[in-house]
């Protein structure tokens, strides 16, 4: 039995002793419930342990290796105008739609307080509620004069602009010394990564734990709520590849209708089956020589564009923040969704090439939004299918790049 399966019996299990417990008023109820919070507690405390290492040591990584490599010259610098202008597009084009069309969600209000009460505590959730800073005071937040500090306090933002600042200040470091700089920050980034390996093993027991006190405190209404939430990522990942990747590609390539589609097609469908992009980079290059395209296209810029620019996830993030402040009954502020945006596009640059990186990679974004990180858990135990969508996604992005940008100058 695959994870995602174990996972999703887990989720399922969970609803199903959560809604018995919300019929009964029995002790042996009450001591579940009390006995799988601190279970949930600690799965959460483990996911939010690795979080920001993770996120911060693949956005340098990934920053440095695209600053590193002079094959591209300004066609990289090309490309990351280009991926910063469509994430930020899919992030704003998900937000404005999903905010409507998650505000019919049927939440009860009262339920929605306790659950957020519970899961982050009084003092959070004042916090929460208070008056939201200025513009002023929001951008000069963005700047930590203590990164450790920031990091200590959970300002999430202030620390991924001081890694992506730190990435690009790599570009003027001697060649030998970002080389070195560079495999200490990856090694120390894939140790991280089979470390949230290890706690994704444990995600079964740890989506259960979550899933009874949601589900007894919010009834049938959050089972329907999730099954919106899956519906509405996945309509809205589809419309982005169609309505932003698919026309770029076709007018500002070389490439008609037909021969784009074509190109594109068998990797998406090794993605969509696999999950996994990296799965799919042989038929990617084969498709691009197939093309016509210039080598540099399959030899530098698809693989590259596959390694950082993560089309699908700028989408599923920015849906996954608005229904878990929808689910917590959390009111963002335009300030928020100020930081969700800038959040979710800089996050976007360090998903973890694992199944469920995108929504690992949203605890900084959650942080931003000041939602509880324990929605991580219930997005991941039914991920499997916006995962397919926002993989395929992602390598849809990277073909696009791969096939609009101009081949280098000799």
């Amino acid at each position: 039995m695959t994870l995602a399966i174990r996972v999703l019996v887990g989720l399922v299990a969970g609803f199903a002793l959560g809604l018995v417990c919300a019929g009964s008023s029995s002790s042996a109820a009450s001591i579940a419930i009390g006995v799988l919070t601190p279970v949930g507690t600690i799965f959460v405390n483990l996911i939010r342990m690795t979080a920001l290492p993770l996120v911060v040591s693949l956005l340098v990584a990934s920053i440095g290796a695209v600053t590193a490599s002079g094959e591209l010259g300004r066609t990289g610098v090309r490309a990351l105008v280009m991926s910063l202008v469509l994430l930020t597009t899919a992030a704003v084009g998900s937000l404005l739609i999903a905010l409507p069309i998650l505000a019919h969600l049927n939440i009860d209000p009262v339920a929605a307080l306790a659950l957020r009460t519970s899961a982050t505590g009084a003092t959070q959730g004042a916090a929460t509620s208070a008056g939201a800073p200025s513009l002023a005071q929001w951008a000069v937040d963005l700047i930590p004069s203590n990164v450790f500090k920031a990091a200590a306090d959970g300002a999430m933002l202030p620390v991924i602009v001081f890694a992506v600042l730190f990435g690009l200040a790599l570009m003027r470091v001697t060649d030998a010394r970002r080389e070195a700089a560079l495999r200490v920050v990856e090694a120390f980034a894939e140790a991280m990564q089979r470390l949230v390996g290890w706690v994704l093993e444990l995600a079964p027991i740890g989506v259960f734990a979550l899933a009874v006190p949601l589900a007894s405190r919010l009834g049938l209404s959050a089972a329907g709520a999730i099954l919106a939430y899956v519906g509405l990522v996945v309509a809205l990942t589809v419309v982005a590849v169609g309505v932003l990747l698919y026309p770029l590609g076709i007018l500002a390539g070389p490439m008609s209708a037909s021969a784009f589609v074509a190109y594109c097609a068998p990797s998406q469908a090794i993605a969509f089956a696999s999950r996994s992009s990296l799965a799919a980079l042989p038929a990617m290059v084969q498709s691009a020589e197939r093309a016509g395209l210039h080598p540099s296209a399959s030899r530098v810029a698809i693989p590259l564009a596959m390694a950082v620019f993560h089309f699908g996830a700028a989408v599923a993030q920015t849906v996954g923040v608005v229904f878990l402040a929808r689910l917590f009954g959390v009111v963002l502020s335009p300030a928020q969704m100020g930081s969700v945006v800038v959040a979710v596009v800089l996050a976007s640059f360090a998903v973890p090439g694992i199944p469920g990186g995108s929504i690992l990679a949203m605890v900084p974004v959650l942080a931003v939004a000041g939602l509880p990180i324990e929605g991580v858990g219930i997005l991941l135990a039914v991920d499997t299918i916006p995962d397919m969508f926002r993989t395929t996604a992602n390598l849809t992005g990277a073909m696009t790049l791969g096939a609009i940008l101009p081949a280098p100058k000799p």
